[in-house]
Formats: structure tokens, sequence, C-alpha cells
């Protein structure tokens, strides 16, 4: 069975910063790209950044670049988001998203809320 767990979100006043977390299992985390979507109430899941298996490229949404990073640890089966200067716009449920190198299957998390606010 294929889980996808995030973690790492929170409160976080404006120009603050946090680290999400998506810790997979039940697949072979090496062979699929990992990709970290957002979503607010009323508004579509958007694609916030993307990295493929081997960890290059990458490839970001134009709200977050030079702000946000993703990476991601093969030997933990974990990828990241590392979310800086985050501003009350970037407040949205954060789900990461593994999807099938050669499959096409896409797997989800739960989803971890973010929240910037003062």
């Amino acid at each position: 069975q294929v889980q996808l767990v995030e973690s790492g979100g929170g409160l976080v006043q404006p120009g603050g910063s946090l680290r999400l977390s998506c810790a997979g299992s039940g697949l072979s985390f090496t062979y699929y790209f990992m990709s970290w979507y957002r979503q607010v109430p009323g508004k579509e899941r958007e694609l916030v950044a993307r990295i493929s298996s081997t960890g290059e490229p990458t490839d970001y949404a134009d709200s977050v670049v030079g702000r946000f990073t993703i990476s991601r640890d093969n030997a933990k089966n974990t990828a990241y988001l590392q979310m800086n200067s985050l501003k009350p716009e970037d407040t949205a449920v954060y789900y990461c998203c593994a999807i099938g190198r050669w499959s096409g299957q896409a797997y989800w998390g739960q989803g971890t809320q973010v929240t910037v606010s003062s």
C-alpha cells in the first residue's frame, strides 16, 4: 500500500520559513517524480514545484521562484519543500504527489496546512 505523509506545515509570520517533508512508503521512491501542489478553498489545486526522479531538473511556479526550493533524498524516501520569504498568499493546504516515471500512476498525500499570517 502506497502512502505519502506530509509534515512540517503550521503557522508562520510573513517573511518566515517552513520546510515541508513528504515521506513515501510502499513504492520504489527512486522511480517517481515528486511534486508539491497547493490548494485554497474555492480554487483549483496548483502546481508549486516538481523534481525529477534523480533530483534534476526541477521546475517551479512563477509565484515561488527564488523563494521555494524542492529537493529529495532517495535514500530516505523523502521529498522536501523549503519555503522562505513566505507571504500571506502562500497560505494553503500543501500536498505532495508521486508520479510513476514509466507508469504515470499518481499518488497523493493527505495534505498539510500552511498559514502565513501576522
